[in-house]
């Protein structure tokens, strides 16, 4: 039995979080910068926390889950869907390492700049490695 509720968590707020898209803290000439399509290694870090925050609040202590028949809860916390999900949170930020597709080219290495297609393509990646870490890998860290 699969546990979606983790993997719908986590690609909304990759996808929400993603620094440039909707909301950009630090921006590069304000505090905060609305749809500017830009990134920079500070503002990847600043949605990385605010990520990870928010990740745990939705899987460890609310406990969201979507199971397709019965309920199998467990008692422990599991940190594995945690992170996973914030490691690909920061390697998959368009930009950052690679931006696929690129504003000027097919792909473009360490730009800091990002688009629409490249958010689109760099969520399908991350919802990819994501469920199927989680999903089929069974990927787990419990803690008492």
């Amino acid at each position: 039995m699969s546990d979606w509720g983790p993997v719908f968590i986590a690609v909304v707020l990759f996808i929400l979080l993603t620094p440039g898209l909707l909301i950009q803290i630090p921006g590069k000439s304000r505090f905060v910068e609305f749809g500017n399509f830009q990134t920079s290694g500070v503002s990847i870090l600043v949605h990385s926390v605010i990520y990870f925050t928010l990740i745990c609040i939705f899987l460890l202590a609310i406990g969201v889950h979507m199971y397709n028949l019965f309920n199998s809860n467990t008692e422990m916390a599991d940190w594995g869907p945690v992170l996973i999900g914030v490691v690909l949170f920061i390697l998959l930020q368009p930009g950052l390492l690679f931006s696929l597709p690129g504003n000027g080219k097919q792909v473009e290495f360490g730009s800091m700049k990002t688009n629409g297609k490249a958010i689109a393509i760099h969520t399908l990646i991350f919802f990819a490695l994501y469920a199927i870490l989680i999903l089929a890998v069974h990927v787990h860290i419990y803690t008492g």
